[in-house]
């Protein structure tokens, strides 16, 4: 009797919990759908602005492109029109007549020329000079140093206009006036200030590790420049020298005041003789000239466009 009671009082055994599911099957989870966020009146704003704003910015990019486009078209297409004027028009019969006008040797031949000896030359004197001075600055330490760099970046912002009268005494004087000796050694002044800077900012990117290395195998300071930097500032150089050529392509002022004999006029001056003394201008033959005044220049563009397709590679030079 007492074991019966005990086991009716007794706490029946708690069985191991099974998982949920064990045993049944369950119904598959419903897929909720999706919550649709209420569209409300600042998010109706916030997206219209955005659109206002690539609206005005698409728009103002367009503007901007279609100022340098149309120049080029009106070049273009008025340069084998025989009847071209102010306008962008389509010519009626396309013609090569303008480019026979001006191909002759007075009016092309001899500035071209001319122009690629003056501004070559001086471009390339530049060069020199600004990465024997590029090298000084960015490899020497003296207290001269921020001053002579502030002293340059003044120069660059010099107006041309401003010296050209006392330059002009001192030609004279020399004997330099309406020679292309001295005007080249002028435009090369001129644009060594903003090269002295362009390099010495390219010098800087040069590790002087491998200057270093090749100073311990008994290389001198002018070997390291000539052997290990000028390689590796290639695209740096391509840079400074399409900067300063086309500065000097373009320069009109300078070899109009130092130049006085006809024949040794550059094609930046000579182009101005399509405008005649009465006002009356030949357009076609203008637009005809200028395509072929900007043919140097797109191919130092393109000569050098392999240097600039990236930047310094230092790639397995440096032990890191």
């Amino acid at each position: 009797m007492t074991d019966l009671n005990n086991r009716v009082g007794a706490t029946p055994r708690q069985q191991p919990e099974q998982p949920v599911g064990a045993g049944r099957h369950t119904e598959p989870d419903r897929v909720r759908p999706l919550e649709h966020t209420p569209v409300t009146k600042g998010s109706t704003t916030r997206v219209r602005g955005r659109l206002a704003g690539a609206i005005v910015a698409n728009g103002g990019v367009l503007l901007i492109a279609a100022v340098f486009i149309i120049p080029l078209l009106w070049v273009i297409l008025a340069s084998f029109n025989r009847t071209a004027g102010l306008t962008v028009s389509i010519p009626d019969h396309w013609t090569l007549d303008n480019f026979r006008a001006v191909l002759n040797t007075d009016t092309t031949y001899r500035p071209m020329a001319n122009g690629v000896i003056l501004c070559g030359g001086a471009a390339a004197l530049t060069i020199a000079c600004a990465t024997l001075a590029g090298y000084a600055l960015s490899r020497f330490k003296t207290k001269y140093k921020r001053p002579f760099l502030l002293t340059i970046l003044f120069s660059t912002g010099l107006p041309i206009t401003a010296i050209m009268v006392p330059v002009y005494g001192l030609f004279v004087q020399l004997n330099l006036i309406d020679t292309i000796s001295g005007t080249m050694l002028f435009m090369a002044a001129t644009g060594l200030p903003f090269a002295i800077w362009l390099m010495k900012n390219f010098m800087d990117s040069v590790p002087l590790t491998l200057e270093e290395a090749a100073w311990t195998d008994g290389a001198s300071r002018m070997q390291t420049l000539w052997y290990i930097i000028l390689p590796l500032m290639w695209p740096g150089i391509s840079v400074v020298a399409i900067f300063t050529f086309v500065g000097m392509w373009g320069n009109f002022f300078v070899p109009f005041v130092l130049l006085l004999s006809p024949d040794q006029l550059p094609a930046s001056v000579s182009i101005y003789t399509f405008f005649s003394q009465y006002g009356e201008v030949q357009f076609g033959q203008l637009a005809s000239y200028s395509l072929i005044y900007s043919f140097p220049v797109v191919a130092l563009f393109l000569f050098l466009s392999r240097k600039l397709g990236g930047a310094f590679a230092f790639g397995g030079a440096v032990k890191g």
